[in-house]
């Protein structure tokens, strides 16, 4: 069952949605890895150890990809999870094992003064594991609309 889209008047600054998990294997970091960023130290756990990770870490942008896939299932705003411009940190690598979910959080809201039919809404989403330890913080600005 889809939820139901939200809309630019149903967000106050503040107010906070929570995602489903994702369990992250080995398997998923090798072969996002694989395909998007071939480094060691997130395509082989051995030659992982010597760098500077000290073992397997997902790659940032895999953690981001999952980060997209939460957020769009805890955040369903209306029209789609449209960016207008992100700042994204990863103060900690993600694990194989981590239990990933999303906690966003509405910073701000500014209605559109030109298109009256929508607005801008900073969200800061912080991406936890299983230990509430953050793994990569989002500040983005996302479009958001109005009911018609």
């Amino acid at each position: 069952m889809r939820a139901q889209p939200i809309y630019l008047e149903d967000l106050t600054p503040g107010a906070t949605y929570t995602s489903s998990e994702h369990r992250l294997d080995a398997e998923q970091i090798l072969a996002f890895a694989e395909q998007f960023d071939p480094q060691p130290f997130h395509l082989d756990e051995e030659s992982a150890r010597e760098t500077f990770f000290a073992g397997l870490a997902a790659s940032g942008w895999h953690t981001a990809a999952i980060t997209m896939k939460l957020l769009v299932e805890s955040l369903p705003l209306a029209g789609g999870v449209i960016g207008a411009g992100s700042e994204i940190s990863w103060p900690r690598p993600t694990r194989p094992g981590d239990i990933l979910h999303v906690v966003s959080t509405i910073v701000e809201i500014a209605p559109s003064r030109s298109k009256h039919d929508r607005g801008i809404v900073t969200v800061q989403s912080d991406t936890l594991n299983q230990h509430g330890e953050v793994c990569q913080r989002s500040v983005a600005r996302l479009l958001a609309f109005r009911r018609s």
